[in-house]
């Protein structure tokens, strides 16, 4: 009798041991999905047109790397490109932004388009119409937006790749498309091209997310401006998109007031947030890796759990490349400390 007990009481704490272990294995699961979640990126539009030119990427230990692997071994997992209508290079076109997609993809990174509708940048001083554009009415321009985001994502979605996040715009801090979409005048205007650009994405996949992206995302007045207008006119979105810039002095004033923005924004308005667009003077890598270490900090934190993911901004410019000097490679084509930020 003694030992059918101490059998009965073995197997009991077997099966405790084990249904211990399972739950410890879940839990560790669920915190390994949480961390994973969160979106560590690099816009890289530029990657194509450097190597074009031959520009090279060298890791930590100076050996010649693929870009995309380099920013992969530094705690990234995703990847920003830009699209435009019909620029006068050949880069960020359609046909770039789809080959360097299926690229990152294969790779393992999750995906984000930005849509620019322009043929050149757009940003908070330019949101010029392409020139096919320029003459349409209204109602056309609607049509145009969601044509060419459509047509974009559909030739993604046939190359395999689907993208998580889309931008509807870039840096519209008073609308796109002007003078059309221009939020000072017409709000109600902006808000339409929104509900083009987004009806075009959910068409294609219903699970992509819709990013409205301002600059400046210290700028509280700016964001409650813009949003409280957008609600107004009815502008379907899932994302708030900021983007960052501060200098060597004041990102911790600014990181701070971006924090308590991004708290507003989800609070005020129920949406999720993300930083889409970081960066620093490459002249002082351990600041910047400072400053990314708080800010990626600061999202995680947002309320709720709605802060996204953290995007540094061509990180790979280098040297004399467009004069562009808020990269994360030093002179000799290396990633400077302030990558590091991503590894947490």
């Amino acid at each position: 009798m003694v030992q059918i007990y101490a059998k009965r009481w073995l197997k009991l704490g077997l099966c405790l041991i084990l249904a211990f272990g399972a739950c410890f294995s879940l839990s560790g699961d669920k915190r390994a999905v949480a961390a994973a979640a969160f979106a560590k990126g690099a816009d890289v539009g530029w990657l194509s047109e450097m190597e074009y030119y031959n520009w090279s990427f060298y890791n930590d230990s100076g050996a010649k790397q693929d870009l995309l692997q380099i920013l992969k071994d530094h705690g990234m997992n995703s990847i920003r490109l830009r699209v435009w209508v019909n620029p006068s290079i050949n880069f960020s076109n359609k046909a770039d932004v789809v080959k360097q997609a299926v690229r990152a993809k294969n790779m393992g990174f999750r995906i984000m388009i930005d849509f620019h509708y322009s043929d050149t940048w757009a940003d908070p001083g330019n949101q010029k119409k392409p020139a096919a554009w320029a003459s349409k009415s209204f109602s056309a321009l609607k049509t145009a937006v969601y044509d060419h985001t459509y047509d974009v994502l559909n030739t993604l979605k046939s190359n395999g790749v689907t993208p998580e996040w889309v931008q509807v715009g870039n840096e519209t801090n008073n609308g796109m498309l002007w003078e059309d979409g221009k939020a000072s005048v017409s709000m109600g205007n902006f808000a339409a091209l929104i509900n083009s650009g987004y009806s075009a994405v959910k068409a294609v996949n219903s699970g992509t997310k819709v990013i409205v992206h301002l600059s400046n995302g210290y700028d509280n007045s700016l964001f409650r401006w813009m949003f409280d207008g957008l609600k107004a006119n009815g502008a379907n979105y899932d994302i708030i998109g900021m983007s960052l810039y501060p200098t060597t002095s004041n990102w911790s004033t600014l990181n701070a007031q971006t924090l308590t923005n991004m708290n507003d924004m989800v609070s005020r308005y129920g949406k999720e947030v993300m930083i889409t667009e970081v960066g620093m003077d490459v002249s002082a890598p351990a600041t910047a890796k400072a400053f990314l270490t708080d800010i990626i900090s600061k999202t995680k934190s947002v309320s709720g759990g709605k802060g996204l993911g953290v995007f540094y901004w061509e990180p790979e410019c280098y040297g004399t490349w467009y004069a562009y000097t808020k990269g994360a490679f030093d002179s000799s084509g290396k990633p400077t400390v302030a990558l590091d930020a991503f590894l947490n």
